[in-house]
């Protein structure tokens, strides 16, 4: 994966960690994955579609996505309950949109999935053919990993209006 595809996501999330929980980050070691992941206690999962496309996840520890909640919403969270949850999936919404915004200015066009949240370590999420650079933010709230698995679209791959603009007959007998 090319680091143009990387850098946003990093940038981003520094950004939104900084503004939305005060966190400073430090960055750990980038790795890459080419094997399925299994899942952190809580998983942030946004695929995008466009110029640039695959899958985008944020795991971390309950502590942590209860910590950083607790920042955001200024009251404290002891539970992933279903507000909790969705202060994680906005967590993780703000920083891909973000992350979008800057792919945007570098001329590529890409949009972002409603995010899903996963519960529970131990998940083996496949990305298949997507290997993916993982990169640990460790702040003094916890450690969020970003795990990206993208690609960008090659000139000339067929675009999703194309393929939904082409007839197929309800019956094949019909034509």
């Amino acid at each position: 994966m090319d680091a143009k595809l990387l850098n946003p996501f990093i940038q981003a999330a520094a950004e939104v960690l900084k503004a939305e929980v005060g966190a400073e980050i430090s960055r750990g070691n980038i790795s890459l994955q080419k094997s399925a992941m299994t899942s952190d206690d809580i998983t942030v999962l946004i695929n995008l579609v466009g110029d640039v496309y695959g899958v985008v996840m944020y795991g971390m520890p309950t502590a942590t996505g209860l910590n950083m909640v607790s920042k955001i919403m200024g009251q404290e969270f002891t539970v992933m309950n279903s507000l909790a949850q969705s202060g994680v999936a906005e967590l993780g919404n703000v920083i891909s949109g973000r992350a979008t915004i800057r792919f945007s200015e570098a001329g590529y066009q890409s949009n972002i999935s409603t995010p899903m949240v996963l519960t529970g370590s131990g998940i083996e999420i496949s990305t298949l053919d997507f290997h993916r650079i993982v990169v640990p933010l460790e702040t003094q709230f916890g450690t969020l990993t970003v795990h990206l698995a993208l690609k960008e679209k090659a000139s000339g791959e067929a675009t999703a209006e194309f393929m939904s603009s082409l007839k197929v007959p309800a019956n094949p007998k019909d034509s």
